[in-house]
C-alpha cells in the first residue's frame, strides 16, 4: 500500500533566521516566514549573513523539527554587488519612490542576477516535483525565472514586503525588464496594498501585458500570473500577552521612573532615509515651540538600531539626525528634562513590548513603508481600559487597516504639532473607541491569516492554471 506524498513548503528570503543563531530582535520578514512554517515540514533556504573571500561552495544544513535550514555564504564580490549595490542602492530607494537616491552600475545588475542563479542551482538540489515554493522580497526578484529555465514546474509564489510603485517610476531603472520584469514569470505575486497590485498590474500591461477577465491575473508571453493582496499582520494575541507581563518588568518599570511623571511618545524604527526621522524630529520640535505648556511635561523616545552600517549615506544619516536631535535638546531642554532621548541600540521583543504598553503615543511617520509592523505592535500592547494614542503616516501600508489611527502626512511637518496635542489631549472615550476599531483589524488580519490567505491563493493558481489553459485551447477554434 503506498503513502501519498506531502508536499513540502520551501520558503526562500535573503536571510535566514537559522535556529542555532544568538537571540535578537526579530525583523517584520523573520517573524512572518516563521509563521508561515509553523506546524509545516518544509525547508528554509537563503543567505547565511556570512561573507568571504573564498565561500564555501556546499551550502549549510540544519535540521530542526520538521524544517531543514538551508544556507549559503556570499564571495565578498556577491555581497557587494548583489546586496550593498543593486539590492540596496537601487531597488531599495526605487521602489520606495526615492529614484533620485539609486545608483545604478552595470556591475551591481549582474552580481544581482549572478547570486540569483546560485539561489537557483542550488535550491535545484532541493527542489522535489511537490513543492510548494514561496520567495521573499526584492532581493529575489528574478528566482523563479531562474528556476523555470533550471526545468522546475512546481508552483512559485512571490511576496514583496516593501511598496511597488507606478510604472513611471519603474522605468526610470535601467534594464527594468530583467529585475522587476522578472516577476511575471511567478504563479501568484502578493502585495501589501491594493495600490501596490494595481502599480504591477498597470506595469504588466506597460509590459505588452493583457488584464483577464475577473481582475486578479495577467497574461504576458503566455504566462500567467495572479496577484493579490495580503497584508502582513502580527500574532496578535501572543504580543498582547507579552505587553501585559512586559509591563510589570523590571525594565519597564525603571522607563517609567525614569520619566518623573512626564508623557511618553514613542517612535521604534531601523535607521533609514525611509522611516523619514528628520521630519519627526523637526515635527516635535514644532509641538513644543507652538504649544510650549507641553515643555517639561512630554518626552519623545527614539529607538532608532543602526543598519547597513557599511553603506555610508547611513553613517552620514545617523550623524544628521544625532545632530538634529542636538539642536532640539539644546534649544528646549531643561536641567531636569531632555524633550527627545535618541537611542541606536537595539532592544528586545519584550522590551519594546513593555514600552509600547506605557507609551501614551506612538508616532510611525514613515515617508514610505510596505507595511510597518510597529504600528500594529503598539496597537496590540496597549491596555483596552486606558489605551494610548497611534499617530501614523498615511504613507505607510498599514494605515490602510488601521485608519482609526491619527493619520497625517510626514512630508508636512506642520502637521505633527496638532497631531500631537491631539493625542496627548484626547478623551478616554475616544482613546477606547478608536484602539477597539484597530485591535478589532488587527485579530483579523494576524500573520497566521496572512500565511495561510498566500498559501491557499498560490495552491488555486494550479487549477486556476488549468483552467486558463482549457479556455486558450477552445479559444483557438472559436
Amino acid at each position: 500500500m503506498g503513502g501519498s506524498v506531502v508536499a513540502r513548503l520551501v520558503v526562500v528570503s535573503n536571510r535566514v533566521a537559522l535556529p542555532t543563531a544568538r537571540k535578537q530582535a526579530a525583523g517584520g520578514l523573520s517573524i512572518a516566514v516563521k509563521a508561515a512554517m509553523k506546524g509545516r515540514t518544509g525547508v528554509w533556504f537563503g543567505w547565511s549573513g556570512k561573507v568571504s573571500e573564498n565561500p564555501p561552495t556546499q551550502p549549510q544544513i540544519i535540521h530542526r523539527n520538521k524544517i531543514t535550514f538551508v544556507v549559503l555564504d556570499l564571495s565578498t564580490a556577491d555581497y557587494q554587488e548583489y546586496y550593498s549595490g543593486y539590492a540596496n542602492r537601487v531597488l531599495w530607494p526605487t521602489l520606495h519612490y526615492r529614484v533620485d537616491l539609486a545608483e545604478f552600475t552595470r556591475t551591481d545588475f549582474n552580481g544581482y542576477v549572478r547570486v540569483n542563479q546560485i539561489f537557483a542551482d542550488n535550491l535545484s538540489n532541493i527542489i522535489q516535483p511537490e513543492d510548494i515554493i514561496w520567495v521573499h522580497d526584492y532581493h529575489l526578484m528574478p528566482l523563479a525565472r531562474e528556476l523555470r529555465r533550471r526545468g522546475h514546474e512546481n508552483p512559485i509564489g512571490f511576496f514583496l514586503h516593501i511598496p511597488y510603485p507606478p510604472p513611471d517610476i519603474l522605468t526610470t531603472l535601467p534594464h527594468h525588464e530583467e529585475s522587476l520584469g522578472t516577476l511575471s514569470y511567478y504563479d501568484l505575486v502578493g502585495f501589501q496594498t491594493d495600490n501596490d497590485r494595481d502599480n504591477f498590474g498597470r506595469y504588466i500591461v506597460m509590459l505588452g501585458g493583457t488584464e483577464g477577465r475577473d481582475g486578479t491575473s495577467f497574461t504576458l508571453d503566455r504566462r500567467t500570473i495572479r496577484v493579490g493582496t495580503f497584508p502582513v499582520g502580527i500574532e496578535t494575541a501572543i504580543f498582547a500577552r507579552l505587553a501585559r507581563n512586559a509591563e510589570r518588568s523590571a525594565f519597564t518599570r525603571s522607563v517609567e521612573e525614569s520619566l518623573g511623571g512626564k508623557r511618553l511618545l514613542v517612535g521604534a524604527d531601523r535607521l533609514d532615509y525611509t522611516k523619514g526621522l528628520p521630519n519627526r524630529m523637526e515635527g516635535f520640535a514644532q509641538f513644543l515651540l507652538a504649544y510650549p505648556e507641553w515643555h517639561g511635561r512630554a518626552t519623545l523616545l527614539q529607538i532608532t538600531p543602526t543598519s547597513r552600517a557599511d553603506i555610508q549615506e547611513y553613517a552620514d544619516m545617523n550623524r544628521a539626525v544625532s545632530e538634529l536631535v542636538g539642536r532640539i535638546n539644546g534649544h528646549h531642554g531643561e536641567a531636569d528634562w531632555t524633550p527627545i532621548r535618541y537611542v541606536n541600540r537595539t532592544y528586545s521583543r519584550t522590551e519594546l513590548a513593555g514600552i509600547y504598553r506605557v507609551a501614551d503615543i506612538a508616532l510611525v511617520t514613515p515617508l514610505r513603508d510596505g507595511m510597518n509592523l510597529v504600528a500594529k505592535e503598539y496597537v496590540a500592547a496597549q491596555d483596552p481600559e486606558d489605551p494610548g494614542v497611534l499617530i501614523l503616516s498615511q504613507f505607510a501600508g498599514a494605515a490602510a487597516d488601521l485608519d482609526a489611527a491619527l493619520l497625517i502626512n510626514p512630508h508636512e511637518v506642520e502637521a505633527f504639532p496638532g497631531a500631537i496635542k491631539h493625542a496627548l489631549e484626547m478623551s478616554l472615550e475616544e482613546r477606547r473607541e478608536r484602539h477597539g476599531l484597530m485591535y478589532k483589524k488587527i485579530q483579523e488580519v494576524d500573520i497566521h491569516r496572512w500565511a495561510r490567505r498566500f498559501l491557499a491563493a498560490l495552491a488555486q493558481t494550479q487549477k486556476a492554471g488549468l483552467l486558463e489553459g482549457i479556455r486558450s485551447f477552445l479559444s483557438a477554434f472559436a
